[in-house]
């Protein structure tokens, strides 16, 4: 078994693009509603549900701290919807993804969102589950409810990746 040590570099749209899209103020349409008084971010992302009685919904999820450095042995994929992460306590986290390989992840990249940057992923990108860093953190998560089998997990056999340092601030 080898190891590869994942280099982490920051969170930029068009980095992350291939995998889905980054949910982040910067350079987003803006709209005053509310006579004025609220500023709107307007489609920072889409959410997908594919299949019959599927349907988007919203939740909670609470992350432990993962501590470096960090084996990323598996990945998981949701192949009939998008799944999005926007941080609530404004905490950096970690976002590992990978290019499809034939029904396989691919090499993963591992990325540092700043705690008010989200990410939606795209149907069907290999990603790890939430990488929470330094304390328990929470996000808002959409993503896909309904019938079907909306996960497959990737244990990688041939490889382990390793995630030592985060990039300075």
């Amino acid at each position: 078994m080898r190891t590869e040590i994942l280099p982490v570099r920051p969170l930029t749209k068009a980095a992350f693009a291939p995998f889905g899209s980054v949910i982040e103020t910067d350079g987003a349409e803006r709209r005053l509603i509310n006579g004025g008084t609220t500023e709107r971010f307007h489609a920072l992302a889409e959410a997908t549900a594919l299949g019959e009685g599927a349907r988007a919904i919203i939740s909670i999820f609470r992350g432990q701290p993962f501590a470096l450095p960090l084996e990323i042995a598996m990945l998981e994929r949701h192949p009939l919807g998008s799944q999005a992460f926007v941080p609530l306590d404004r905490r950096p986290y970690l976002v590992v993804v990978a290019p499809d390989a034939g029904d396989r992840p691919g090499d993963p990249l591992a990325f540092l969102a700043s705690g008010i940057q989200g990410v939606n992923y795209a149907a069907g990108t290999w990603h790890h589950p939430l990488l929470a860093l330094d304390s328990a953190s929470e996000f808002v998560v959409v993503d896909r409810a309904g019938p079907g089998d909306n996960l497959q997990e990737y244990f990688f056999s041939d490889a382990r990746f390793r995630i030592e340092s985060l990039p300075d601030a």
